[in-house]
């Protein structure tokens, strides 16, 4: 257990906040013992810290699962469950599985993070969300400090959301995913679909590569430039919302999501309204893509919160339209 820790270097946007106290179990057992020591502090489950930001300082424990690993659980002819550990770096395990041959979280390419946000984001990308391939999640609960086992219909997985984003209440400790042997591209984005043109059959490793090709043009390295990635959902609207906004946007992009409800581009709107590539003091839109907050220097997460309030405002002044962040702020 650490004491007075700065939090900079475990959240993408390197904004500045301490920690009272801060943790990183390695075992569900550690983990378990942790909660139970601490009842009654105030706390905050951190992975790469790809999806949150902090305003002020954590007055509590803040815990790093640091569980890892990659292990087959079962085989069979068409496909294989693996066990992997919440400390796993998202894209290794996706370039790990692809270069098995096992299809499935291809689509997933690159985004940043950890094995164990996957989850909770139910994160996304080119037609495919996490939330598909997997069987079930292996949890802590953070008041009790119980291991609980979700299945997959138990998670509550919807677009970029989930039972654990909701509740906030479980600590992810590993995620089994079920993937395939067999993979076959189907053409489903534009963008992804030029890239691959040259080539009749992609394979897997192709897909991947093409995807990461496209990634890194649109996108700007965390590591270069702090962001979080993509800082907003996609807007989901009712079909009167969709006809209004149609009225100011006529090249609106519109794809169904349900229930007769379509979802629309929350870069579009952003874009629509001037935002991209607009910077105030150290906070800015990225000019490579519009769904990305950026940061030029500031320690403040402040800063970043004022600023993405700003682009809220606008796009609703504009055009009806309450754009929510996938970002968490602290």
């Amino acid at each position: 257990m650490l004491h007075n820790i700065e939090l900079q270097p475990y959240n993408s946007f390197r904004t500045k906040a301490i920690a009272r106290l801060y943790c990183e179990p390695t075992t569900v057992k550690e983990l378990t013992g942790i909660i139970k020591k601490f009842p009654t502090e105030r706390k905050l489950i951190l992975g790469a810290g790809y999806n949150l930001f902090f305003t002020e300082d954590f007055d509590g424990l803040v815990i790093r699962p640091a569980m890892k690993g990659i292990e087959r659980i079962r085989e069979d002819e068409l496909g294989v469950e693996l066990e992997v550990g919440a400390a796993e770096e998202w894209d290794h395990f996706v370039g790990w599985s692809v270069s098995n041959g096992y299809a499935g979280v291809e689509n997933l390419s690159l985004i940043p993070g950890s094995v164990g946000a996957s989850p909770v984001q139910n994160i996304g990308a080119y037609g495919k969300e996490a939330g598909e391939c997997i069987t079930r999640v292996q949890t802590v609960d953070i008041q009790t400090g119980e291991p609980i086992i979700f299945t997959a219909g138990e998670c509550g997985f919807s677009y970029r959301d989930s039972l654990f984003k909701q509740t906030k209440r479980y600590v992810i400790t590993s995620v089994r995913y079920r993937l395939e042997k067999q993979f076959a591209y189907r053409e489903k984005y534009a963008d992804l679909n030029r890239e691959l043109n040259a080539i009749p059959r992609p394979t897997l490793v192709q897909v991947r590569e093409a995807i990461i090709r496209i990634r890194n043009r649109k996108l700007p390295d965390p590591e270069l430039l702090p962001n979080a990635g993509s800082f907003f959902k996609n807007p989901i609207l009712t079909p009167q919302e969709k006809d209004a906004l149609l009225q100011l946007l006529p090249e609106l992009p519109l794809y169904p999501s349900g229930d007769n409800h379509f979802k629309t581009s929350a870069a579009y709107l952003i874009e629509s309204a001037g935002y991209k590539g607009k910077r105030k003091g150290m906070v800015g839109i990225s000019e490579k893509h519009a769904l990305i907050v950026v940061n030029y220097g500031t320690g403040k997460g402040s800063e970043i919160a004022d600023f993405v309030q700003e682009v809220q405002q606008g796009v609703f002044r504009l055009y009806g339209v309450r754009l929510e962040p996938e970002v968490w702020i602290f």
